[in-house]
């Protein structure tokens, strides 16, 4: 399941919570700052599995400009940066690993931050 495996890699990271926002898993840095959220069933016009990630400057138009089948602009947050990550496709766990981990360390304070770094 889709979920368990975005659950174990927010999980995974320093430092994170894990709560209902919107009733959809969202994952939280000390859980006051999100920076994914799973939505298993689609939300608004995007009627499919996807998540929300938060994003590195320029990150989130780079993506959605290379693969616009797989990427996109959220409602709400994508116009802070966040980038839509369709669910219902060819999934690279190792590409969900790095783009959660890249979301966390947008929002999580620069000391956990660190803790990631070898």
């Amino acid at each position: 399941m889709s979920v368990a495996r975005v659950r174990a890699i927010c999980m995974a990271l320093p430092e994170v919570t894990e709560r209902p926002s919107h009733s959809a898993p969202t994952w939280f840095v000390r859980g006051k700052s999100s920076f994914v959220t799973y939505w298993e069933d689609g939300h608004h016009a995007n009627q499919f599995p996807h998540l929300w990630c938060a994003a590195p400057p320029g990150a989130a138009a780079e993506l959605i400009e290379a693969e616009p089948d797989r990427f996109f602009r959220p409602p709400y947050v994508g116009g802070r940066g966040w980038v839509g990550v369709r669910m219902d496709v060819d999934v690279d766990w190792d590409e969900i690993a790095g783009i959660c981990t890249d979301a966390y360390r947008v929002v999580a304070p620069k000391r956990l931050s660190a803790l990631l770094d070898p």
